[in-house]
This record gives C-alpha cells, structure tokens and sequence, in this order.
C-alpha cells in the first residue's frame, strides 16, 4: 500500500506563486511515474505535470512555462512548482503515484487564485 499526502495549497492572488509537496510513504526511488492533476468545480479532472524515474518531466500545454514538476528521492517527496497563476488555475490538485500496476492518489490539496 502506498500513501499519498499532499500539502502547500492555499490562497494566492493572480500573479502569484505557490509550491505544492506530495510526500510518500515509501521510498520513490523505484516509483517509475508520478503526476499532478487538477479538477476544477464543475469540470473533469485533468493531467497537469509528470515525471518519470530518470527524471524526465512533461507538462500540460496550459501551464507550460508556469509549472514545474520535480521529485526529491530522498525525502519521498515531489513538488509542484507553481507561477504566474492564473484564477484559471484555481482547483483541487492531486498527487498520484503509479507503483507496478496499481496507481494511487492522495486526498488533494486546494488552490484558489483570485483576481
């Protein structure tokens, strides 16, 4: 079983900036994908940003440029850095983790942009 906690949301003016942390309960060393994603009310969730084991990372075309995804094997931790937010990026972002064929998600943490 892994767990998956996210933390770093909150409230932030358009422009601004915010870091997002998703801490895992094992080691994610061989954990080979983890990604962010984000569901804004009334909408479907979506993909965000990704990043593989030899560090590789991807990002949504609409936060290109703004977002960065990277992971701290050490402390079983990956971020999501966050700038230049827009009110369009208000959401709950989730963490998952894909161990073997399993993916698993952590509870979300809220992010709310205003104008």
């Amino acid at each position: 079983q892994v767990q998956l906690v996210e933390s770093g949301g909150g409230l932030v003016q358009a422009g601004g900036s915010l870091r997002l942390s998703c801490t895992v309960s094992r080691s994610i060393f061989s954990i080979d994908t983890m990604r962010w994603y984000r569901q804004a009310p009334g909408k479907e969730r979506e993909w965000v940003a990704g990043i593989f084991s030899g560090s590789f990372t991807n990002v949504a075309d609409s936060v290109q440029g703004r977002f960065t995804i990277s992971r701290d094997n050490a402390k079983n931790t990956v971020y999501l850095q966050m700038d230049s937010l827009k009110p369009e990026d208000t959401a709950i972002y989730y963490c998952a983790a894909l161990n073997g064929p399993v993916w698993y998600w952590g509870q979300g943490t809220q992010v709310t942009v205003s104008s």
